[in-house]
């Protein structure tokens, strides 16, 4: 079957990377994938696989085979993109590689329905919005999608600080998220008698100090950090009476994130309220730490060492980053879901403006996802459902 693959993708190579700059070039931010979610609609449609969107988000779910032959199993892409500041514009900017993650997964579903494959089960296709947002997959889950998967495979770009292009992990750890927005309420005065009003950026900075002064055991990988900060407006002369801020909030482990974000709503409230202004902090994201899946990773392993070769393997990397893919299994405890980790040599870093990769790694993503599929479905060892 790799010979076939390795065939198909060899002739579709310059079709592959094509889908990739259009979704690249269109990018939509969380929630507004509507375009986005008509074009992979359109591309399903085109491969007579049936879908469905949803009434109340954006997204799409395929489904492509016979439950009652085999196991149910989803594959996972993420398809919305961050509001960015790039070469001096604000727009929408594909700076975590969801465009690479869906143009690998509809490229996988149509590299196995040409080379006539198939499947024995069911594969659920499904094209998850607002990821960035830290609530797209509680969404999906909420429709009822996942609730009877027996597997769900996703799929991630790495950074050149944790892996190097042409190599591959069969999952992927992230740690705990939690991002956190506040709210800073003050008076307004004259800049000349600050005696007669609260003021806010006072408050902020307060906030900062004391964010960054909080201790954790130092065996235990975590960190809280104020991302941003607004107040005043154009006049310099007037003490500011509101402002705002948001906290980054991340640990390895979910038990630790509660210990934490204690630490950080505390050391907000009472640092800004120094002064008597009121400080209010509300939860607005969160993301669970992975947990793992050893009975798909070891498929996933063996998809990657039949794809790439035996050099290509790299163990799973521990990785602060925050994933809302892990929500699937904290619903559903007994779900084997694993998150591939792909070298693509991407640089400077996830979520930087200027963020690009070897798109030449797309090609290898696609051949892990096909043969990861083929191996849960029609491969099945014993135990394994």
């Amino acid at each position: 079957m790799i010979n076939r693959i390795n065939n198909w993708v060899a002739k579709h190579e310059e079709t592959i990377k094509s889908t990739y700059h259009h979704l690249h070039s269109n990018a939509e931010v969380s929630w507004m994938e509507v375009e986005t979610t008509k074009f992979l609609c359109s591309q399903l449609e085109n491969l007579g696989i049936p879908y469905e969107t949803f009434e109340k988000h954006t997204g799409v779910v395929g489904y492509w085979g016979n439950k009652e032959v085999g196991p149910i199993i989803g594959i996972r892409a993420d398809m919305d993109a961050l509001w960015q500041l790039v070469n001096g514009k604000w727009q929408a900017n594909h700076s975590c590689g969801h465009d690479g993650h869906m143009t690998m997964v509809l490229h996988a579903l149509t590299c196995l329905k040409e080379i006539g494959y198939e499947p024995k089960g069911l594969i659920k296709i499904i094209f998850q919005p607002a990821e960035e947002s830290g609530n797209g997959a509680k969404a999906i889950i909420e429709t009822g999608v996942i609730s009877d998967l027996d597997y769900l495979l996703g799929l991630h770009v790495r950074p050149i600080q944790e892996m190097s292009f042409g190599v591959a992990s069969p999952a992927i750890y992230h740690g705990a998220t939690t991002l956190l927005r506040g709210e800073v309420k003050g008076v307004q005065a004259h800049g000349s008698r600050p005696n007669l009003g609260i003021n806010v950026a006072d408050s902020l900075a307060a906030i900062i100090q004391a964010v960054n002064s909080i201790k954790m055991d130092p065996t235990v990988s975590a960190s809280a950090k104020v991302t941003m900060i607004k107040a005043g407006r154009d006049n310099l002369n007037i003490i500011p009476d509101f402002g705002e801020f948001g906290i980054d909030v991340r640990t390895d482990r979910n038990e630790d994130m509660v210990e934490l974000i204690e630490k950080v709503r505390h050391a907000a409230i009472t640092a800004g309220s120094f002064n008597f202004a009121d400080v209010k902090v509300e939860t607005v994201a969160s993301m669970v730490a992975a947990k793992a899946s050893p009975k798909i990773e070891e498929i996933v392993k063996e998809a990657i060492v039949e794809a790439l070769g035996e050099d290509a393997l790299v163990p799973a990397p521990n990785t602060p980053g925050g994933e809302d893919f892990h929500f699937y299994k904290m619903n559903y405890p007994k779900l084997q879901s694993t998150m591939v980790g792909l070298g693509t040599g991407l640089s400077p870093g996830l979520h930087h403006p200027d963020m690009s990769f070897n798109i030449d790694a797309l090609i290898n993503g696609v051949k892990i996802l096909s043969l990861a599929l083929i191996k849960v479905l029609s491969n099945q060892k014993e135990g394994f459902i």
